[in-house]
Order: structure tokens, then C-alpha cells, then sequence
């Protein structure tokens, strides 16, 4: 047999035992790669940015907020968790009020997951330790029953707290610090929904045509495609698509809000090779650079599978085209 009629015999599980070493080992060996930002992950940044407190203010009295709605399970964490986990490390370093709410059973625990994972590195980070306290710096209303979802979404716009009424805790909205200030979406001007299907759909026809409310969401990369034109109606003013939109808005939170800067395009360019920023940094928790981190294995699993399918289509045409050639 020539080269290409070998490729072609190739066992298959040599193939599969290449693309896991391939997965494998950026994963144990992280490395630093060039992450470039697209405009719906900084047009999330910015806007999230927009409701950090003045310098001078009090942040419990300051009354901008969001909330974060977390519609999914645990099958799609890979591609939505680290987006939950850069976006409230943003909303803490930054002294934002967040908010977040499910009507998924199975999301619940998600949502404590995520709060708590980013608490604990804030609490015990070495430089500037940070306690991030539940009812102050946010809320969590909790699993709402489905029946509840349109009624809370259009009653949220007259006032959260009569909507909501109790958070996760069993506390009264009404009572709590973080809702100093916030009475509805003029004060808590932003939704962004995490979702493996159907993204910000109840929002933009509810929250944003009847109260103008933003909308952004935070969706697996198969369901960015149906998202695009949205946005380019300006129904949803950003988007996080699959890992690659949560390893963008991770760096952004690094360059930005971990160093207390305001964004700019000509920092980040210059940000962009700076080994301070590397993925090998052992001052970044995990927590922080997973999603950098798993699009490096990603990405050299997909190059693989492109090399594979090259050469397999290469060896393929050949061997026929040989065939042809006896066969005259």
C-alpha cells in the first residue's frame, strides 16, 4: 500500500486517542494566546461598566443595578458558567449591585455555585481580600415557579420588590440594603440572560417594548447564529456567544476591572501582549481564566479535526484518482 491507501486504513482510535492528547494537554499545560474582543462582549462590558458607583459615592445608595437570569442546567455549564463567573467578578470589582433570578429548578443551585465560587476568591485573595455580602452588594431572588414568569417580568417594571417580594433567603426585598435606590428597570436598567435556547425572548418582548428595558444575553455558540440579527436591530444591546464570548469578557474583566480602568480600545491593544496577563500568571485564580483557558484546548482540538479532514480528502482524491489511471 502507498502512503494515502495506509492514511485511509488508519484505526480509528488512533485518530481518537490524538484529538484527547490534543484536549489534554493544553488543559494541564495552559499557555498564553492572543484574545481579541468582538463588539457585542464590549458592548456588554461597557454597559455593565456604566453602573458602577462614582468614586465618592456610597455603593448600597448608588441606584443603578442588573440582573442576571439563569435559564439553563448543568448541561450547558462548560459553555455558560465561566460567562456567570466574569460577569459577577465584574459586577464585585466594580462595586455593582447584581441580581439574579432563575425559573429553572435545576439553575438554582447553579446560581449559588456561581455567587459562592466568586466570594470565596474575593475573600481570600492575597492583595485587596474583599467580603461580598448577600442582601448588600447582591441579591438572589431565587427559582421562581414558570407559572410566575410573565406576571414578575411585566410587575418588575412597577416595582421589584411588590413583584419579587422574597429573595432566595426568605427576606423581604423591601427590607434589604442592595434595593436602596432600585424600585424597577429605570434604576435596574439591564437583563442579561444566560440560556441554551430560545435567548432573551420574554425580554425583549415584554421588558423591552413596554419599559425600555436593555437586553443582553449570554448564549451556547451553536445558538449565536439566530442572536445576530438582534442585535443588529438593536433588540439586544450585547452578546456573549459560547466559550469564546466568555473568554473575551474574561479578558476584558482583567484588563479593566481588576485594575480599576476605564475601557479602551487602545489599552487593550496594547494590554494584548503583556505578560502580566498570561494565562501561566499564577496571581489569575483558575476561576477567572477557565473559559481562556478551554479555548485553547478547543481550539487546537478544531485545528486537529481540520488537518484530519484535509488529509483525508487529500488521500481520498488520490487513491481515486490512481484508481482512474489503472483502470485506462
Amino acid at each position: 500500500m502507498n502512503f494515502f491507501e495506509k492514511l485511509q486504513k488508519i484505526d480509528r482510535r488512533w485518530i481518537y486517542l490524538i484529538l484527547a492528547i490534543s484536549i489534554f494537554l493544553p488543559l494541564a499545560f495552559p499557555f498564553n494566546s492572543r484574545t481579541f474582543t468582538t463588539r457585542p462582549t464590549e458592548s456588554l462590558y461597557r454597559m455593565i461598566d456604566s453602573f458602577a458607583p462614582p468614586p465618592d459615592t456610597d455603593p448600597v445608595d448608588h441606584n443603578r443595578a442588573f440582573l442576571m437570569s439563569i435559564m439553563h442546567d448543568a448541561s450547558t455549564m462548560p459553555e455558560l458558567f465561566p460567562m456567570e463567573l466574569a460577569v459577577l467578578r465584574h459586577a464585585f470589582e466594580r462595586d455593582i449591585k447584581v441580581f439574579t433570578i432563575t425559573w429553572i429548578a435545576t439553575a438554582a443551585p447553579l446560581i449559588d455555585l456561581a455567587i459562592n465560587t466568586v466570594k470565596e476568591e474575593f475573600a481570600t485573595r492575597e492583595e485587596n481580600p474583599k467580603q461580598i455580602i448577600s442582601g448588600v452588594h447582591y441579591v438572589n431572588f431565587g427559582f421562581k415557579i414558570p407559572a410566575l414568569y410573565l406576571a414578575m417580568i411585566l410587575g418588575m417594571g412597577e416595582d421589584i420588590a411588590n413583584a419579587i417580594e422574597i429573595d432566595a433567603e426568605g427576606r423581604q426585598l423591601s427590607s434589604l440594603p442592595a434595593m436602596t435606590n432600585i424600585r424597577n428597570y429605570n434604576e435596574m436598567n439591564l437583563v442579561v440572560e444566560f440560556t441554551g435556547s430560545a435567548p432573551g425572548g420574554a425580554w425583549i418582548t415584554y421588558a423591552r417594548s413596554r419599559f425600555g428595558t436593555n437586553v443582553a444575553v449570554g448564549v451556547t455558540a451553536v445558538s449565536a447564529a439566530d442572536v445576530y440579527p438582534q442585535l443588529q436591530t438593536g433588540q439586544l444591546i450585547g452578546m456573549l456567544a459560547g466559550l469564546k464570548g466568555a473568554a473575551e469578557y474574561e479578558k476584558l474583566v482583567e484588563v479593566f476591572a481588576a485594575t480599576d480602568r476605564e475601557f479602551s480600545r487602545e489599552i487593550l491593544r496594547a494590554e494584548m501582549d503583556n505578560p502580566k496577563f498570561a494565562l501561566t500568571n499564577d496571581n489569575i485564580p483558575y476561576n477567572f481564566k477557565q473559559a481562556r483557558i478551554g479555548m485553547n484546548a478547543q481550539s487546537v482540538a478544531h485545528i486537529l479535526i481540520i488537518v484530519f479532514i484535509l488529509i483525508g480528502n487529500i488521500g481520498y482524491f488520490v487513491q481515486k484518482y490512481k484508481q482512474k489511471q489503472e483502470v485506462q
